[in-house]
């Protein structure tokens, strides 16, 4: 049949449902539309839904009970391919088949190893299954779960803030502040939409950071991230990231697969990088740095730290190249916002 520019319009109405999900949890962020033929022959929506948090119903199911019987016949417009496994909900094919959708529409297809397949199990019961349509909008919306789903760690973005000539801090360590007010606050609330801010225990112990996210005006933000020093050394009693502002956790490692992995057990999917050069280095060498948020301020030092440390690079040819998504001005600085693009390898799916 091919799709058409009015399931377009539908999908992308899924896709705003989808977005009222919680941008901090272990599921991805789904909506669903449901159309049928009004009583002028014409298409119109009979139910939507999208999924509220992990353990609560996902989006096909509220979408349906929303439509009640005149989901028999109908076409479902669904952001993410509907689940075929059994994790704290039941599987989303069983609730579609069960309400008699003839046709189901998937913007992007679920890579999970258990998740995934749900296609496949709609169209042998004889569904009109296709997808597609505003894939990359659909993708981007759950970039988190995909990243987590398919390598089995969380997503990562490295946040630094310098100087136009890279520095980090000053020859005597001072970096307050690099970055003016209105990139401060950005940061504040980046924080808040991410599941951790993760640091090292030299940038804990030279800067002694709250990491807690706030609004502009000094308030903690209603979300906090799990506030996580990693490595060897102690941190003293009084350090500001244990106090009880927000929750905080120590791993005593200094291997950041070993780290990441202890943050996927939490179900953490992903992660605010805010750390010093060498930190940052072992990352990047690891190669688990997926996005990168850069705060360039109008000013220079000429000497202190880099934004990063040994990459074991020695010619230009082997240079990390990203790929640029946006480049704005926040107040008196520069965030540029960069992504790295690597092939990934799916593994087993974390249950939902």
């Amino acid at each position: 049949m091919g799709t058409t520019p009015e399931d377009t319009t539908w999908m992308r109405r899924a896709l705003e449902l989808a977005a009222l999900g919680p941008a901090v949890d272990p599921n991805p962020r789904v909506g669903c539309v449901v159309v049928a033929p009004g009583p002028d022959g014409q298409p119109e929506v009979v139910g939507e839904g999208w999924h509220r948090g992990a353990g609560t119903a996902h989006a096909e199911v509220g979408a349906l009970e929303a439509a009640g019987d005149r989901a028999k016949g109908a076409t479902a417009y669904v952001t993410l391919e509907p689940c075929s496994h059994t994790g704290r909900t039941g599987p989303c094919t069983e609730r579609l088949l069960a309400a008699g959708i003839a046709r189901v529409l998937h913007a992007a297809s679920d890579p999970g190893a258990t998740s995934g397949g749900g296609g496949d199990v709609l169209r042998a019961a004889g569904v009109q299954v296709e997808h597609g349509v505003l894939e990359d909008e659909a993708l981007e919306l759950v970039r988190d779960w995909r990243i987590a789903t398919t390598l089995g760690r969380p997503r990562v973005t490295w946040k630094y803030a310098s100087t136009l000539d890279g520095r980090l801090a000053a020859a005597d360590g001072t970096s307050r502040w690099i970055t003016g007010p209105e990139a401060r606050a950005e940061v504040g609330r980046e924080r808040a939409a991410h599941g951790a801010v993760l640091t090292g225990t030299g940038t804990a112990l030279t800067d002694d950071p709250h990491l807690t996210a706030r609004a502009a005006d000094g308030s903690l933000l209603p979300h906090q991230p799990l506030r996580v020093v990693m490595g060897e050394r102690p941190l003293p009693d009084g350090a500001r990231v244990l106090d009880d502002a927000a929750p905080s956790l120590r791993l005593t490692t200094r291997d950041v697969h070993a780290a990441l992995a202890a943050l996927h057990e939490r179900e953490i999917r992903s992660v605010w990088l805010e750390c010093g050069p060498a930190l940052a280095a072992a990352f990047w060498r690891a190669g688990c740095v997926d996005d990168v948020v850069a705060y360039v301020a109008p000013a220079l030092l000429g000497t202190g730290p880099a934004a990063v440390g040994d990459l074991g690079i020695t010619t230009i040819a082997d240079a990390h190249r990203l790929i640029t998504r946006a480049v704005r001005q926040v107040g008196d600085d520069v965030r540029i916002d960069l992504r790295v693009e690597r092939p990934t390898h799916p593994t087993s799916c974390e249950e939902q």
